[in-house]
């Protein structure tokens, strides 16, 4: 699943439809709660307390029927004895109408049911379970189980599963280690055409003395766990191609979309080709199925969901055209349609024993879906685009109170851990693997697909295959239990024999701190990719992996020859080889030269990002950092545009506050941060209408030299605007006019609202009339202005009372919300502090997972200076009276014990 939600069942188990002749059991044998975990009455689960399922789900039969205002839900399942214990089957916010165990009718009294499970003692150890639910999917605006998405016309209704959603359709035994065969019936109005499941479609019709309804039967043959299943009920047009795979199957591909929206999946489906063509290539993964199949869903918490052969996609994942989508976010599409697919092997096939294991299937996928993205542009730009999310996203929460290990110990709602740890850290523990084992890493791939297919496994599992081939990394396994981001510090000592030979000594030392409720940190396996530059000359000496294992390790590199025996530059952590923060002691002519002279373009980045953490967080003077970031853009500018715009980053906000661990200023921050950018823009004012001419508007064409040539178009104008050229206001209304695509028009537009243009608000109407009809494109409007560095805290407000404001769909709330808490000069204002958190409040009672994770956004409240840290403390504990889900409740009570 990419990452980028529990009504109340108590108005649902009122309701008894009319029209259906079964009545809900009440039952009077009922479960008390599980223990209460720390008096809050949400219980914490364990890792330590895994135990195997008491029974296996040979095969299950679904037959899901769609009224307009409720539907049903009938199972079969075959159930054997696996190991001692009752039989229990997990269920949430359904009404139960029947249940009989080997066609014997249960009575309320047979069993023990509570709002979170269905408990049967006693049970045989062959079992024919049949279960008939009823629930209401249009009152679900959890956007978990199954769920109405769009209104009107758009009506369809969705599944979503993973992690714990397939309790919300039947009770079954919903955990990642039962694996099944499913069989799924679907029957709705004929008003619903599309009827979607897992697998191949084996039988559909008209029901028989209804001709206003129809059904199809889908059989999936592959064992697959519950939250794999999904099935759609919609109104859909399909785009259609196939895929010949490296074993001679032929694959049906088809993509499923609004019929006004169908022509913007061509990206996606050629993005689908190529990557089950790469997966054959670097990893021999070959397709299983007949038939793969996308869904796009403009409801939808996550960005997409691996579904066996039905992908449920989020539409701005996967709808993409010139006109409506910039090229970051269709990029991305390549990205998460590749994504989803390599986890038909890294998650469905091998899939997870537990929730624990999450980190096993997302780490991995990540890493895969990294390395394809990474063929398809400048691998150096890959890779600045993963570092900066690792930097800005996961470093922030290792270093507050939401700090975990990829694989966590113990947790109250599995939908919190859906994290940057899991997912982006995750993907950097596979990376460090990768490059340990070298050409042994696909031997180690293949061996973990070949000894655990079709199976439920665990990270020791991954890593004993890895090590299986003559060289061990189970070591690594601190890794993925530790919490925290190491950091690395280093010095370098020369010295010269009688020959001019030079004997140079790197010495690296490791720290992590020491996060409550973890046991003392251990030293880690940590790679350091590191090279040795002639500092006369500019040359390459020697590339060697420093494998730094201990608290403090010495490495040796003899025989160090330079121009005139100087000592040489040392260049460390190339290609970010390790997720830390280097602490390197480089004075700004080390990294100065790195800038100029390292040959590989991240690495270039690299030093310019650490120079400008000297100026930000160190109070250097920004002297040097311009001379050589100037010399190297200039450099660049011709030979690498998309590199040349990264090479001007300046870390974001909330990257540079993570590095700030009391009395945090946001408002002197942000004037350092705009200091540094504006002195950036004056040092080359004679450049930019030069370099600006030299980009001109053309056909669009989607290559990564043209996708770069946008980029620096749009770094070039904003820069001219800051540094006051005044050409540069009539460049910006210009290139909105005349684009050619989105990604110009849009980067016209930011510029205008955030240098406060005289004619933005023209140009937002404009904008506005043009594309109001296309939702993914208003959520660009939305996210303009609610990050528009002028607007106060009332214009948000504005936006959000808006009756395009959605409160159903977390696209449009991630626009507004998100863009608003990008800005903590607005965010850790009282004012903003009490905007944001009104908003998880409203959503902890609609959407519990998407509140969770804005909540998560304030937890390094702490480190804010007074009055802003005893505002937004009052605030939290205000929250915390109000609040009901366990989602919700568990980041919050964890935020609040830093304080």
């Amino acid at each position: 699943m990419t990452d980028l939600t529990q009504t109340d069942a108590k108005d649902n188990a009122m309701i008894v439809d009319s029209l259906t002749p079964d009545a809900p059991i009440n039952n009077p044998k009922t479960v008390e709660a599980n223990e209460a975990d720390s008096g809050t009455g949400i219980e914490r689960i364990y890792l330590k307390d895994y135990t195997p399922p008491s029974y296996s789900v040979e095969k299950v039969e679904l037959d899901i029927r769609m009224f307009d205002d409720y539907a049903t839900v009938d199972s079969v399942m075959t159930m054997l004895r696996q190991h001692t214990g009752n039989l229990e089957l997990l269920g949430q916010n359904m009404e139960l109408i029947s249940i009989s165990v080997n066609d014997q009718v249960l009575q309320p009294t047979d069993y023990l049911l509570d709002k979170e499970k269905l408990v049967i003692e006693n049970a045989p150890d062959k079992a024919v379970v049949k279960v008939k639910v009823r629930h209401y999917p249009n009152k679900n605006t959890e956007l978990e189980g199954l769920y109405i998405a769009g209104e009107g016309d758009d009506v369809m209704y969705v599944t979503q599963c993973e992690p714990e959603g397939f309790r919300k359709i039947t009770y079954f035994p919903d955990r990642p280690d039962v694996l099944s065969v499913f069989t799924t019936r679907l029957e709705a109005d004929k008003k619903f055409p599309t009827l979607l499941a897992n697998g191949d479609l084996i039988a559909s019709g008209e029901v028989e003395g209804d001709d206003s309804r129809h059904y199809a039967v889908w059989y999936d043959i592959s064992k697959k766990p519950s939250y794999l299943f999904a099935c759609v009920f919609a109104d859909l047009a399909v785009l259609e191609d196939s895929y010949t795979t490296s074993e001679g199957r032929d694959v049906k591909l088809q993509i499923f979309a609004k019929s006004y929206d169908i022509d913007k999946c061509h990206l996606a489906m050629q993005a689908l080709k190529d990557s089950m063509h790469w997966d054959e290539v670097n990893y021999g993964r070959a397709y299983d199925l007949d038939r793969y199949m996308i869904v796009a869903v403009s409801q939808f918490n996550m960005g997409a969901m691996e579904n066996k052969g039905l992908n449920i996609f989020n539409t701005s994942c996967v709808l993409s055209s010139p006109e409506t989508t910039t090229d970051a976010r269709s990029f991305s599409v390549k990205s998460i349609i590749a994504h989803e697919y390599f986890h038909n092997w890294t998650g469905n096939r091998v899939t997870c024993r537990d929730w624990f294991q999450l980190c096993l299937k997302e780490g991995l996928t990540v890493y895969r879906d990294q390395s394809f993205s990474a063929d398809q542009q400048s691998p150096a730009v890959q890779r600045i685009d993963d570092v900066s999310m690792l930097r800005a996203y996961q470093f922030t929460e290792d270093a507050g109170p939401l700090s975990h290990p990829p694989r966590p110990s113990s947790f109250v709602e599995i939908n919190n851990f859906y994290t940057t740890t899991v997912y982006e850290k995750g993907a950097e523990v596979v990376r460090m693997l990768a490059n340990t084992l070298g050409d042994k890493y696909r031997q180690g791939t293949d061996t973990y697909f070949e000894r655990y297919d079709g199976q439920a496994v665990t990270v020791e599992d991954w890593l004993s295959a890895l090590s299986a081939n003559g060289q061990s990394v189970e070591h690594f396994i601190d890794w993925y239990t530790q919490p925290g981001t190491p950091e690395v510090s280093g010095r370098q000592s020369f010295e010269l024999d009688d020959d001019n030979v030079g004997k140079l000594i790197v010495t690296l030392s490791q720290k992590t701190r020491h996060v409550e409720g973890f046991d003392v940190p251990k030293p880690l396996p940590i790679p350091v990719n590191t090279a040795l530059f002639d500092r006369t000359s500019g040359e390459l000496i020697e590339e060697r992996l420093l494998m730094l294992e201990q608290e403090t390790q010495d490495f040796v590199f003899d025989n160090v020859v330079t121009v005139e025996g100087i000592e040489p530059v040392v260049s460390v952590l190339r290609d970010f080889s390790a997720p830390v923060q280097m602490k390197y002691q480089y004075n700004e002519a080390d990294l100065a030269f790195l800038l100029a002279h390292e040959i590989n373009g991240f690495n270039q980045w690299q030093s310019a990002q650490a120079l400008v953490n000297q100026i930000l967080l160190q109070d250097n003077e920004p002297d040097v950092y311009l001379s050589a970031v100037k010399k190297a853009f200039l450099s660049l500018a011709n030979e690498d545009a998309m590199l040349a715009a990264r090479i001007l980053d300046i870390p974001a906000e909330r990257e540079l506050a993570s590095a700030v661990n009391n009395d945090y200023q946001p408002t002197i921050m942000k004037h350092k941060r705009d200091a540094l950018k504006l002195s950036l823009a004056n040092c080359m004012q004679d450049d930019w209408q030069k370099l600006y001419k030299q980009l001109p508007i053309e056909a669009y064409v989607d290559t990564p030299e043209a996708r770069g040539k946008r980029t620096l178009r749009n770094v070039v104008l904003d820069m001219a605007l800051t540094a006051g050229i005044d050409e540069a206001q009539d460049w910006a209304y210009n290139q909105y006019q005349n684009a050619s695509c989105m990604t110009e028009r849009l980067g016209a537009l930011s510029a205008m609202v955030n240098h406060n243009h005289p004619k933005k608000d023209t140009i937002l109407e404009d904008f506005y009339q043009r594309f109001n009809n296309e939702a993914l494109v208003m959520d660009l409007w939305f996210s303009v202005q609610a990050g528009d560095l002028n607007a106060p805290i009332a214009d948000i407000t504005a936006l959000i009372d808006r009756k395009d404001f959605d409160w159903g769909t977390p696209n449009r709330i991630r626009a507004v919300v998100g863009s608003f808490a990008a800005q903590p000069t607005k965010l850790w204002t009282k004012e903003g502090i009490e905007l944001y958190i009104g908003v998880v409040q409203k959503l902890d009672e609609t959407n519990p997972v998407m509140a969770s994770r804005l909540l998560q956004t304030l937890s390094r409240w702490y480190t804010l200076a007074e009055p802003m840290r005893e505002d937004a403390k009052q605030q939290l504990q205000k929250l915390s009276a109000h609040v009901k889900s366990k989602n919700v409740v568990e980041s919050l009570q964890t935020m609040l014990k830093a304080g």
